[in-house]
């Protein structure tokens, strides 16, 4: 298995989705976060991105959300770790 010491920009384009969800392993992030480091256009998408996750998640935050739907995907939640939920 071939060792990467750094990624391209299309690397870090094709990964920046799972980097900004903390869906990559330790040695990925550690890559995509060396690049946007060093590279200006990379850093500016990422912030864009970044800017724009973080207010949708503050408006889906005032939107109420119904006690039946809370209990599906707390169930849904649960049956995916093990837990049973039903």
């Amino acid at each position: 298995m071939t060792h990467i010491d750094r990624y391209t920009c299309e690397d870090v384009f094709r990964r920046l989705d799972s980097y900004l969800d903390r869906e990559l392993k330790a040695d990925e992030m550690a890559l995509v976060r060396e690049h946007l480091e060093a590279c200006a256009q990379c850093a500016q998408e990422h912030d864009f991105e970044r800017s724009f996750l973080d207010s949708m998640r503050e408006k889906v935050r005032r939107i109420g959300l119904p006690e039946e739907l809370r209990a599906k995907v707390a169930g849904a939640i649960a049956r995916a770790r093990g837990e049973g939920g039903d």
